[in-house]
């Protein structure tokens, strides 16, 4: 088994062509039924766009090609997502006689992308750019690729100028600048409290990924770098130190064999709250949780359970301490990248993969029982803390 690492590896950008694009139809039924490829016409969808495209640049980031990702919002309400990864392929592809871009772009495709390590990370599976494209009045895309920079324009989908190649440049990215149509969503106008909230949620999610938001409405610019991941995640939503259980958070991380499933895991129990569960899987938010949530939740009971009972904070003769009372004033937060997510819903809000559940199970089952039995102190303040919640195994 593989742990504390990169969930995947770079990988030649040769591997990266137009040849792995497969068409599926046009985009003009996007434009007809919207809220079946971002849920609604109204702000959720209008946000959503900005999440398909932020979710390429993040797929850029886990293959191991990108490291940036700066979105702004342009004076005119429109936005612009560049990041420095491989950039979109430029070669033409036989027999539609269209750019890679194009395809891109223009048709609804799924799996464009070569599977390097994890295939997604929470946007439509290869339909968010066209998705993206098809629901904006006006749309450019910038690449900067083997050697040169290439430009190409589109309007509610349809490209109005060819894909053009310009000066010479060293440079390597691509940089996606729309303006969602006001003929289509209830509202065109982008909250940037709403938008930084999910960046900064990306960068906590992916170590390692710089993620900027400017808006130029006026200019406001935020940037967000999380190095230690999702224990900052954990610290944020855990802002008063006198009430912590203990600290700092606990965290672990661990890839399977396969290098199909990456697990990454932070806790930390409190006293001033009930207690706050995040999930995630591929970097999306699973509010109705599914398989990870189930295998951390289970993991987390039998641990607890098995650590009160060997170090006699429960007597053999005692019932079993409740899953309730295991989560009072818990702060988590687990999050699972995947090679082949299965999600429930058009939403994508429930994951439903059994692997990751039992391998979210086996990870936290092996790295909380060691953590516990190598910070005994620490251990003991959180056994007395779970059998006090008032949910608890009885008052101690």
């Amino acid at each position: 088994m593989t742990e504390s690492g990169n969930p995947s590896q770079p990988t030649n950008v040769n591997e990266y062509t137009s040849s792995h694009i497969q068409v599926f139809e046009g985009h003009e039924a996007v434009r007809r039924r919207p809220g079946m490829y971002i849920g609604s016409a109204g702000e959720h969808g209008l946000h959503q766009l900005v999440y398909e495209v932020v979710s390429y640049a993040t797929d850029e980031h886990l293959a191991g090609h990108a490291d940036a990702i700066d979105v702004t919002i342009t004076p005119e309400g429109g936005i612009r997502v560049a990041d420095n990864g491989r950039g979109l392929p430029v070669e033409v592809e036989e027999p539609t006689g269209k750019s890679a871009v194009e395809l891109e772009l223009t048709e609804l495709s799924f799996g464009s992308k070569p599977h390097t390590g994890y295939g997604v990370s929470g946007g439509l599976s290869g339909l968010g750019l066209c998705v993206v494209n098809a629901l904006s009045s006006r749309l450019t895309v910038e690449v900067h690729r083997d050697g040169h920079r290439w430009t190409q324009k589109y309007e509610k989908g349809t490209p109005v100028t060819p894909l053009t190649r310009n000066e010479e440049t060293s440079e390597h990215g691509t940089t996606i600048t729309f303006l969602p149509d006001a003929d289509i969503f209830e509202t065109t106008r982008y909250s940037f409290a709403t938008l930084s909230e999910r960046l900064q949620e990306l960068a906590f999610l992916n170590g390692g990924l710089a993620v900027s938001l400017t808006d130029e409405r006026p200019e406001r610019p935020v940037r967000y770098h999380h190095t230690d991941g999702l224990r900052d995640y954990v610290a944020r939503l855990n802002p008063y130190p006198p009430s912590l259980v203990h600290s700092p958070a606990i965290a672990f991380e661990s890839e399977n064999e396969d290098e199909t499933i990456f697990v990454q895991v932070a806790m930390q129990w409190n006293t001033w709250s009930q207690g706050e569960f995040r999930s995630f899987a591929n970097s999306t938010r699973t509010r109705e949780g599914g398989a990870h949530e189930e295998g951390f939740r289970t993991a987390l009971t039998d641990v607890v359970n098995d650590y009160a009972r060997r170090q006699r904070h429960v007597s053999a003769d005692d019932e079993d301490i409740t899953a309730e009372a295991v989560h009072e004033g818990l702060t988590a937060v687990v999050s699972v990248k995947l090679a082949h997510p299965v999600f429930e819903g058009a939403t994508r809000t429930r994951l439903s993969n059994p692997e990751a559940e039992a391998y979210v199970q086996e990870v936290v089952s092996k790295h909380l029982t060691d953590w516990l039995d190598h910070h005994q102190n620490e251990a003991a303040s959180i056994i007395r803390h779970i059998l006090n919640a008032p949910t608890g195994h009885g008052r101690r």
